[in-house]
């Protein structure tokens, strides 16, 4: 009975838990997935992103991001700032309005959900009737104009989302101005777009899909001008001075008219099709900008001609004789031009072109010459080549971060120098403690290199792996390579790039030492190569080694794929990390483990067939030891073998079927006698039980077959210098743990510096554990005479961690994805276990150490277990007891892939993909927490249109005053206050009159 019986809780625990844990989901890092739509503010200078899945995401200067979700979780299709505020519109496919503030709350901006608005028709009129196509929020800031299908335009009062509908602009009424012989032609149809006079706020450009363009008076509510148009109009473009406007259309062309007084039905003054003559794709929109020099800029979404271009995804600027189709990898969303929004500037002078393709976000600098790319600094294309792989190094010295930083400046000249041109709101949030680094591997063979420190997630540095080897691409091909006189004139812009060469160049491990600037990265074909740090190019011949993993065994036969060719004699690298050494495994496998020990040059691999020891100094192979059971066919057809044996898995699955019934009837039969048992010791112990907990029921692990398949597959590899041998003498060793539930451990002779490259390294086994549950072993680790994890190589010759406690025993934890036992060393006699409490099927799927501060003092942390499970749930176990601390849901259990990217930090954070193309952020401690705080404010209206800030109170005054009023009161005083407000003597005696008030 004594073993279902815990303490009860300590309160002092308690009150320190609460002082070092605490779970914040706190930012997502990379691109949003599947985006939708794209906004911006020239006031705020902040840009939206709304995604198909409902959320909206704002950006400004780095480290400046807001998030918002529409609970209804629908697409969101426009995105719409209202005019000199803090405040945006979002459409949703489900046809609502959500009208989103930036407020302040504890010292920094938040944004919020106001208001919802969903525009109903009549009684049994259509949904045509009120779907929404066009959205145009007015500089009055105080309506809202709704294009329909139906072909009306909806007023909608801002911020209570009240209809206006004496105010609706019908398109009968629309027709009444319109000639009669165009009438019969072709009806309204839905509104294209809307867009307002730059000049005369009265006054709106409304473009009807067949191609019908009227400017609209609000004012008398008539047609003032109408532009016929032939084409099916796609949008609509004010030039700044309000004399003319540009329309593109769907057949390619776009077409520009002048606005006068003395023509109410002008002629077009030049129609253009910038790719014709043959048939070309739609412009879908375009923007014409005027500059100082006098040539404007046009720059147009689409028009390419659509038999030989059709598929290109291209936006093209022109400016004079220059001309250039930028072409995106993948479909264009949006876009916007960063521009002069001063209204006392004559021209628009455009800086930067901003491009949000379905994959990734492009800035065109447009005033260097050439119109380079800009470096961005957040919204980084994680996803420009599959991630395989994580691996997160905390801490970084200052001398490493340079060299890495350096490396990748000189592969970023290519880039534009311009500062980041979307630059609104202020960065609040606390610099960084510490520089931190994530590495991710790629499908492509790259490993790329993240500024992982604060809430920016910055490319500082990209290795590629594919320069030793020979693959089908030819390293001479350029896709930008393209004749003078080639039209049209396409440019490839953008990184995102899916299409590997060779899915075997796959990077599948990543260990990196930060002390030393060794890095060891392992592939999909069993490659392994050790890289050291050099700044600048070389050319150099890499070593070539052969691991052979089957070198005892008969009957074997790989049926996987061959390995990757290597390049012969010298081959040429860029500064940064270069390989000198490459350890092939055969059969060449996927590396599923890997160790590497800085201190004493020796890297660890390991497969699903075995694991070996490389000294990389000495360059040559230590020992292979193979870990397959005569069972493990299904280990040698290899990851990209479709040949699979169907009986084998039948097999496997009725086994497992069978003896799941099994121990579920042996539970069941055994239920009554233990609720017996624990009826009676509840009696006896009453006393006891008062003061004491009941345990959670431990379920009993189920033991698995050594016929299962892959028991040889080597999990993870762990360096240690412990006791092995006896208690007396420590020695560097080498573990492994497989999936079989077996711990392999070696005793390493490494010889001293002096003779390091005169002796071979020798390695022995000592040691070889068998789980009794068979369960894959997930970790393993060794604790010193202070039950503390043994400090990483080199840690302790930087004078950054205590040197290990040699004079205790040392223990050796095992993790496997069952159970965590406690053995002590060198005996390897079981001390101490915890079972999972696994009712649902709870497994272990990622653990590491992880250090936890205490938010209170600087003088407390202890290291403590942070555990995934395939449930999601993050448990936090301490050590050396194995106490569960605290539990957390993290990841949803059917995101099989978020578990599988997870990989925590060495101070109580993590990472894990929640798409292909974002890491959601975690913390679990107190004291390491990186989020975005940052602040927006209200920039002074310089506009001769609007109020100062200082007068929105007078504002909300004047509209509660004229409450009372009619509709044609209200509308009269509002124009006759825009006229006043307009006059400078006016605007001074109602300020002075504030002050006099006041």
């Amino acid at each position: 009975m004594r073993r279902f019986l815990r303490p009860g809780h300590d309160p002092v625990r308690e009150r320190l838990k609460r002082d070092l844990f605490q779970f914040n989901k706190t930012v997502e890092h990379g691109f949003p997935h599947q985006p939708s739509a794209l906004g911006y503010s020239s006031f705020l200078r902040l840009m939206a992103i709304g995604t198909r899945s409902g959320a909206i995401k704002l950006y400004g200067a780095p480290g400046v991001e807001f998030m918002g979700l529409h609970e209804e979780n629908n697409t969101v299709m426009q995105i719409h700032f209202i005019p000199d505020q803090c405040q945006l519109v979002t459409l949703l496919d489900d046809n609502s309005l959500h009208l989103w503030s930036l407020k302040q709350h504890s010292g920094a901006s938040e944004l919020r959900e106001e208001h919802r608005f969903t525009l109903k028709g009549p009684p049994g009129s259509p949904p045509s009737a009120t779907q929404i196509t066009a959205v145009l929020p007015h500089s009055s800031r105080e309506v809202l104009y709704l294009g329909t299908e139906s072909g009306n335009i909806f007023v909608v009062e801002l911020p209570s989302f009240k209809v206006l509908e004496d105010r609706t602009i019908t398109s009968e009424a629309v027709l009444q101005w319109v000639p009669e012989d165009y009438c019969s032609r072709r009806s309204c149809e839905l509104v294209e777009a809307l867009r307002e006079h730059p000049k005369n706020p009265d006054q709106i450009l409304i473009g009807y899909s067949r191609g019908l363009i009227v400017l609209w008076d609000l004012q008398n509510s008539k047609v003032t001008h109408q532009f016929l148009g032939s084409e099916q109009l796609e949008n609509l473009y004010w030039q700044r001075d309000g004399s003319k406007f540009i329309s593109c259309h769907y057949d390619g062309s776009y077409t520009q008219w002048p606005v006068s007084s003395d023509n109410r039905q002008p002629e077009p003054l030049e129609n253009l099709v910038p790719y014709g003559p043959f048939p070309c794709k739609a412009i879908s929109k375009i923007y014409w900008q005027t500059t100082k020099n006098g040539l404007p800029y046009i720059i147009f979404q689409g028009g390419m001609p659509r038999a030989s271009y059709g598929d290109r995804h291209s936006i093209s600027v022109v400016h004079g004789s220059q001309q250039t189709a930028f072409d995106f990898t993948s479909r264009v969303i949006d876009f916007f031009i960063i521009f002069s929004s001063e209204p006392s500037a004559e021209f628009d002078d455009p800086s930067a072109m901003v491009v949000l393709a379905e994959e990734e976000l492009v800035v065109i600098d447009l005033k260097t010459a050439g119109w380079p790319a800009v470096h961005p600094p957040y919204l980084a294309s994680l996803h420009c080549s599959a991630i395989t792989c994580s691996h997160h190094v905390s801490n970084i010295p200052l001398k490493l971060w340079e060299r890495i930083i350096s490396a990748g400046s000189k592969q970023n000249i290519h880039y534009s120098s311009m500062p980041w041109p979307i630059d609104g709101g202020t960065n609040i949030a606390p610099d960084p403690p510490q520089r931190d680094l994530l590495l991710t591997g790629h499908e492509d063979g790259t490993v790329r290199f993240w500024d992982a420190s604060g809430v920016c997630l910055h490319l500082l540095y990209k290795l590629s792996t594919v320069k030793v080897f020979l693959t089908d691409a030819d390293p001479n091909d350029n896709m930008n390579t393209q004749g003078e006189d080639e039209w049209p004139p396409l440019r490839k812009v953008g990184t995102f790039d899916p299409y590997s060469d060779d899915p075997r160049l796959g990077i599948q491990k990543i260990y990196l030492c930060k002390y030393s600037g060794y890095l060891a990265v392992a592939g999909t074909a069993g490659q392994v190569l050790v890289m050291e740090l050099n700044d600048e190019d070389a050319e150099h011949i890499v070593d070539h080694a052969e691991a052979d993993l089957l070198q005892d065994q008969e009957g074997y036969r790989w049926k996987g794929h061959e390995k990757l060719k290597t390049r012969d004699g010298p081959v040429q690298f860029e500064a940064g990390f270069q390989p000198f050494v490459l350890v092939q495994c055969q059969p060449p496998a996927v590396v599923t483990s890997l160790a590497l020990h800085s201190e004493w040059k020796l890297v660890a691999f390991g497969t699903s067939h075995g694991f070996g020891l490389f000294d990389h100094q000495q360059k040559r192979l230590v020992f292979v030891k193979c870990t397959l059971h005569p069972s493990d066919q299904l280990a040698l057809e290899g990851p990209l073998s479709r040949v699979k044996s169907l009986k084998k898995s039948l097999r496997q699955s009725f086994r497992r079927i069978r003896r799941s019934r099994v121990s579920s009837r042996k539970r069941r039969g055994g239920s009554g006698n233990a609720s017996e048992v624990q009826e009676a010791n509840a009696k006896f112990d009453q006393d006891t039980l008062q003061e004491m907990e009941l345990a959670p029921v431990q379920r009993k692990i189920e033991a698995r077959s050594a016929e299962d398949s892959f028991t040889g597959f080597v999990r993870t590899l762990y360096f240690a210098d412990t006791f092995l041998r006896d208690s007396s003498r420590h020695c560097p060793s080498l573990w492994a743990g497989t999936n079989g539930g077996t711990v392999y451990a070696f005793c390493l002779r490494v010889p001293p510096a002096e003779r390091r490259m005169d002796e071979p390294v020798r390695a022995e086994q000592a040691k070889e554990i068998q789980l009794m549950h068979r369960a894959p072993v997930v970790g393993i680790l060794v604790l010193d005479g202070r039950s503390a994890p043994l400090p990483e190589p080199l840690e302790v010759a930087h004078d950054l961690s205590k040197s290990p406690d040699m004079q205790g025993s040392h223990q050796l934890l095992v993790v496997s994805e069952e159970q965590f036992k406690v053995f002590t060393l060198p005996k390897v006699s079981s001390k101490l276990k915890l079972k999972l409490t696994a009712l649902e099927g709870c497994r272990v799927r990622k653990v590491m150490v992880a250090n936890f501060g205490s938010c209170r003092t600087d003088d407390y942390s202890e290291n403590d277990l942070a555990v995934l499970t395939n449930l999601g749930d993050i448990q936090i176990i301490s050590l050396p007891f194995l106490k569960l601390q605290i539990r957390y849901p993290c990841i949803r259990k059917e995101d099989v892939s978020g578990i599988a990217s997870c990989v925590f930090t060495k101070y109580g954070q993590g990472f894990y993909l929640i798409s292909p193309s974002e890491f959601e952020r975690f913390s679990l401690s107190t004291k390491w927490l990186v989020e975005p705080r940052c602040i927006v404010d209200m920039p002074e209206v310089t506009s001769n249109n609007h109020v100062h800030n200082k007068s929105d109170m007078e504002n909300t005054a004047r509209k509660s005053s004229l409450g009372d009023y009619g509709e044609d009161e209200r509308k009269s005083g509002r124009l006759m206050e825009h006229a006043l407000l307009n006059d400078e003597k006016v605007l001074k005696e109602i300020q002075s009159t504030l002050e006099g008030s006041r």
